[in-house]
């Protein structure tokens, strides 16, 4: 669970549930996605100048992971320091892999002559080496609780994927459950450490994708009787770094369909 994404359809497995585009007009009317996004490169498309100094982040539009890190990107204010380059994972390139990033998956961050991996791992570097307003709180407490949270969060998902085989309302509560409760830590903010950081961008991208298939799918409202999760998404929902990576409700819904539905 911890691996980023390799193709959009691939398997059934959660990250290739969640690579998914999105415009959030069907489920979520107060959302829209802005600016003009470039078209992802695909197999015909030429390399940029590689390693010519240039800070390039790798993504795909509708992949969680990647989402993690363009968060980051964008809150820091880094779009003049950290160019977006989108990655067709239907139809990628040769170069990316032979050139850029030998896994052959995104995110990547081609920086200071070498291209680094792994969401959880860039969404640090990220913080710690560009300016802009830093993600992870000094307070010891709130540092603490903090890594156990992002320790967490691949089993976090792996147990909401896990309840999509049998009864997700249900199976899926105690997850919920643990945000709820870890909502309610700390009361200087509605943010998982009270305030916005590295935390909220680490499970973000996934509870979108969940809040999404269980309101469409399951006629479900997540956050009904858990209201630190209600404000959460509320709260989230104003910061424009975060909605400008959202991706289209209505293709999260269709691909589940296909992969977990196939008979509707």
């Amino acid at each position: 669970m911890g691996d980023d994404a390799t193709s959009d359809t691939s398997s059934i497995k959660g990250p290739n549930l969640l690579e998914l585009r999105h415009n959030s007009d069907s489920v979520h009317p107060r959302l829209q996605i802005r600016g003009v996004r470039p078209p992802p490169l695909t197999s015909t498309a030429n390399p940029p100048p590689l390693f010519d100094g240039t800070t390039r982040l790798y993504i795909s539009y509708s992949c969680p992971y990647a989402q993690r890190v363009w968060i980051t990107r964008n809150y820091k204010g880094l779009q003049d320091k950290i160019n977006l380059v989108p990655i067709d994972l239907g139809d990628r390139p040769a170069w990316y892999k032979e050139k850029v990033y030998p896994e052959n998956k995104v995110p990547s961050l081609e920086h200071n002559g070498k291209v680094l991996g792994e969401s959880l791992d860039l969404i640090k570097y990220v913080d710690v080496n560009f300016e802009g307003t830093p993600l992870f709180p000094s307070d010891p407490a709130k540092k603490e609780f903090g890594e156990q949270l992002i320790s967490h969060v691949d089993t976090f998902n792996k147990d909401l994927f896990t309840s999509l085989k049998g009864n997700p309302v249900q199976e899926a509560s105690p997850a919920f459950e643990y945000l709820e409760n870890a909502l309610g830590k700390f009361d200087d903010g509605p943010f998982l450490l009270g305030q916005f950081s590295l935390v909220d961008i680490a499970y973000v991208p996934f509870v979108e994708r969940f809040q999404v298939v269980f309101a469409e799918v399951f006629k479900h409202d997540i956050t009904e009787g858990r209201p630190k999760l209600a404000t959460w998404f509320e709260e989230l929902n104003k910061i424009d770094a975060y909605t400008e990576t959202r991706v289209d409700p209505q293709e999260i819904v269709d691909l589940f369909k296909k992969r977990f539905l196939p008979q509707q």
